[in-house]
């Protein structure tokens, strides 16, 4: 019996990318190429097909395009982390506004009346923010650390990292090497690292007690590499600081425009591009136009990274949150910032809130919002009877914000004056953008 003949090789055009960062070619029936740019003419496979489109693989690129540009890290094409260090980043910015523009057109029915400036910052050792993969892999006797392969649910084997902030980037192949030596190597499949601006904290996903002679390593690991280590033996609760890590000060980073300084736990979301951070706080800020007597509330408020500079511009700002812990690490940011015109509550946000909610006794000038990627449906009805004069929405989907902006705009009548794009994750497909509506 003969084996099945290889797919045939073919010549084609790539005509632009995918959300995925992957080229598109609409030669017959769609292909998707990873590694492919737009306007490149590429020799290609198909190499797996589905009902709308075939997944392809990147032969040759026999007319490369003006923007590529040779990727900087070795494992760029295997780890997926990044997936467009192939492309300039002038020209990433420029997909990630062509894709914020079409889903508000296609999707939100909706221009705004002026394109923003795209906010970007530094596009290497950005990164403060991971979550890194361990594995034990028998067959070659160690452990691998990093992200997950682009194509395949493994952790990549990587010795270093160009996009994670230092000194994280640089700690991969010492902490492969560190976890291999351990008696419970096969039991830490996660790290988590949290770069501050005044410490470098790891925190190790354990699924077995660490006996005296690991903590040992481990204490002596973070000694030489001057970084705390953590462990984390069940849920967010079980955190615990690791030998000299128990007594050092908070984390914290800073929002010099403003003055501020925030304090945050390890495992605690905050802003992955620290420079990109400060500017999209100034930008909403700005955008939102706060006179003095100005009232705000801050949907999806974490910690107080908007909440607390909006507060320094405002008569009286509230933040609402729905974990219980990072409403109570919001707070004691705004008393050790001295604030007392800013409050923070606790509130599940995936619902409509009630009546007798306590924050929604005040009146509003202004509000924030700033959900996750399935955005804010639920919240929409009740900030259009808020009526803001000015809503500021901060997205990290662009598709879950042209569905919310359709309603705010065709239902509520909203107006959007302004959007743009925020370079959160340069050498990612993700898009981060902010549109700002007005109401009359």
């Amino acid at each position: 019996m003969r084996s099945p003949a290889p797919p045939a090789e073919e010549v084609a055009v790539v005509g632009g990318l995918t959300h995925e960062g992957e080229g598109v070619v609409r030669d017959g029936k769609t292909v998707f190429v990873p590694g492919a740019l737009p306007g490149e003419q590429i020799r290609l496979r198909r190499t797996r097909r589905h009902r709308q489109h075939d997944d392809g693989e990147l032969l040759e690129v026999l007319t490369p395009s003006p923007e590529r540009v040779t990727p900087r890290c070795v494992h760029f094409g295997v780890c997926g982390g990044c997936v467009l260090q192939h492309l300039s980043p002038a020209a990433q910015l420029t997909a990630k506004e062509s894709e914020l523009k079409v889903a508000l057109e296609r999707v939100a029915r909706v221009t705004p009346r002026r394109w923003l400036g795209s906010l970007a910052g530094p596009a290497w050792a950005y990164r403060r923010r991971a979550r890194l993969g361990a594995k034990f892999v028998y067959r070659k006797d160690r452990v691998v650390v990093g992200f997950r392969e682009r194509a395949a649910p493994y952790v990549a084997d990587l010795a270093g990292c160009e996009v994670l902030a230092a000194p994280a980037g640089t700690l991969i192949a010492p902490l492969a090497s560190l976890l291999t030596r351990l008696s419970i190597r096969e039991h830490v499949p996660q790290i988590e690292v949290a770069v501050a601006d005044n410490a470098t904290a790891l925190v190790l996903r354990v699924l077995a007690e660490p006996p005296a002679p690991d903590r040992a390593l481990l204490e002596e690991f973070a000694a030489v590499h001057n970084v705390r280590l953590y462990l984390q033996p069940a849920g967010l609760d079980s955190v615990h600081a690791l030998g000299a890590a128990a007594a050092c000060e908070p984390l914290r980073y800073g929002l010099t425009a403003f003055g501020l300084g925030l304090e945050f736990a390890p495992t605690d979301f905050i802003q992955v591009n620290g420079p990109v951070n400060e500017a999209l706080v100034t930008r909403a800020v700005e955008l939102l136009e706060l006179a003095p007597g100005a009232q705000v509330l801050d949907l999806y408020s974490g910690i107080g990274n908007f909440t607390l500079a909006l507060g320094r511009r405002s008569a009286h700002a509230v933040g609402v949150e729905g974990e219980a812990a990072l409403v109570e690490r919001a707070r004691a940011n705004a008393a050790r910032n001295g604030l007392s015109n800013v409050e923070f509550h606790r509130a599940d946000l995936a619902a409509a809130p009630g009546p007798d909610a306590a924050w929604l006794r005040r009146q509003y000038s202004h509000v924030l919002l700033d959900p996750p990627r399935t955005g804010a449906r639920a919240l929409l009805a009740m900030v259009a009877r808020i009526a803001p004069a000015r809503l500021l929405y901060i997205s990290c989907h662009p598709g879950s914000l042209a569905r919310d902006l359709m309603a705010l705009v065709h239902e509520h009548g909203f107006t959007l004056e302004a959007a743009g794009v925020v370079d959160m994750f340069p050498h990612t497909a993700h898009v981060e953008s902010l549109a700002l509506l007005t109401r009359a």
